[in-house]
């Protein structure tokens, strides 16, 4: 190889041959390489004692509307005033009241934990949205998934530590100021068909295994080269970080999304290619995310995110709320079921909610609109520690507002960062002269009345 040029060692590299002269040199760079993978993504000692592993957020884009899902508020009086406009009834041994638009996830009622006092700041969809996301309402800031990553690494090397599928908005996987390492990994993005949707660029098969790893040490040997002129730059290590993730997800990713692995019986539990498209948004397959969310999180990814939406029912509550329950409540109820059966509730902490509420619908009226709500409204929180059969706070009788047992965005974030073994006013990252971290200035509280 002596007198090619750098462009021809890397032609030559990939083609498979040259091997022998360039094995010496790429020798030299496992060491640093496996090192710098360890240094940033293996997983690290939670600073407090942990009841959590990894979170599953299934994230209800829109504003899923509380008093016709899981915060009960019986219509009374002459003048009836706004509430509930469909049928609850009390489930399980703990009695919570879940509408009647969502039977499959009420069989699992003793496993949630309802939070009726969730409130948070701004009614804009944009601005509450990024504030459940990264704890800021206006500027970029980390997602909540990126700082999981940044405070315990990943459990598998071989998969991405975040996922987030069916994203509609880059806040929601976003590292911002953390390093790029800790940016999640999205599939279906921009709405992509979910029975299609993959991790891009892994399928590779043109080279043998021991080939392309040969051609990877000589371009990462070249890579590192670049990083040591350069060690201000972050991104140069995310960039050779993320090859060597990419390496090893061509053989470990593809088998991952292959659901035909599963049985027939778990494809029509999950209700697979079954959803519903609402309004103008576009059926995303919800059975399928939820059914790879359980695989994820059997791999060993630290947090994933499943979107739905949108919950933005204005003019035709009713109809449209029907509908997206229908969508996601048989998968939401296989997803709970699996995660128990397979021993994997107790260390997932499953976390449902949207950016807001909505206020409620008088029935006695042909009026068939509501609007949003963020000074009450409900998530609702199961396994990872988190008390089961609970209903936590409560709104007015109206539900307008919170009232009792209040938990704002900020003491969500503590709380998950909390069950999962971080503190979250330690768990900083400085940045332009100053530390921040997810709960922010304001800082949270965690909420302990619902720690089992």
């Amino acid at each position: 190889m002596l007198g090619l040029s750098r462009r021809e060692m890397l032609r030559s590299a990939s083609c498979g041959f040259g091997y022998l002269a360039l094995s010496a040199l790429c020798g030299q760079t496992a060491t640093a390489r496996d090192s710098a993978v360890t240094a940033s993504l293996a997983p690290r000692t939670p600073q407090l004692p942990a009841r959590a592993k990894r979170v599953i957020f299934l994230c209800m884009s829109g504003g899923p509307a509380q008093l016709d899902t899981f915060d009960y508020k019986p219509q009374t009086g002459k003048k009836k005033h706004p509430g509930s406009v469909f049928n609850f009834a009390q489930h399980g041994e703990s009695g919570l009241w879940i509408s009647e638009l969502l039977p499959e996830t009420a069989k699992h009622a003793d496993k949630l934990c309802v939070l009726n006092g969730m409130h948070a700041d701004i009614t804009n969809h944009a601005q509450s949205f990024l504030q459940l996301h990264t704890g800021d309402r206006l500027r970029p800031r980390p997602s909540l998934g990126s700082w999981i990553l940044y405070g315990l690494g990943t459990e598998n090397q071989n998969v991405p530590g975040f996922i987030s599928l069916y994203p509609k908005k880059p806040s929601v996987y976003s590292s911002a100021f953390l390093p790029p390492v800790y940016e999640g990994t999205p599939i279906g993005l921009n709405t992509t068909n979910m029975s299609t949707a993959t991790i891009g660029n892994i399928q590779s098969n043109h080279l043998p295994a021991a080939t392309k790893r040969r051609q990877l040490d000589f371009v990462q040997a070249m890579n590192r080269e670049h990083a040591t002129l350069r060690p201000e730059d972050a991104r140069l290590d995310a960039v050779i970080q993320s090859m060597e993730l990419g390496f090893r997800m061509q053989m470990a990713a593809p088998e991952l999304l292959d659901l035909n692995q599963e049985t027939k019986s778990t494809l029509e539990r999950y209700r697979v290619g079954q959803g519903k498209t609402v309004g103008t948004c576009r059926d995303s397959d919800f059975g399928r995310q939820c059914l790879l969310a359980r695989r994820f999180a059997e791999a060993g990814v630290r947090f994933i995110e499943v979107n739905h939406g949108s919950w933005d029912q204005h003019k035709n509550h009713r109809a449209d709320l029907t509908a997206n329950c229908e969508s996601t409540d048989a998968p939401i109820a296989a997803l709970l079921e699996d995660l128990e059966q397979r021993g994997l509730l107790e260390e997932t902490l499953v976390v449902w909610g949207g950016e807001f509420g909505r206020p409620g619908l008088v029935p006695e009226t042909k009026k068939n609109e509501t609007g949003h709500n963020a000074r009450g409204f409900t998530f609702w929180m199961a396994g990872g520690g988190i008390k089961s059969g609970l209903a936590y706070g409560k709104t007015d009788p109206t539900g307008a507002r919170a009232i009792e047992g209040k938990v704002h965005f900020r003491d969500l974030h503590a709380t998950i960062l909390h069950q999962l073994g971080l503190q979250h006013d330690r768990l900083t990252f400085h940045q332009g002269n100053r530390e921040f971290r997810l709960t922010g200035t304001e800082g949270g509280n965690v909420v302990h009345d619902i720690i089992a």
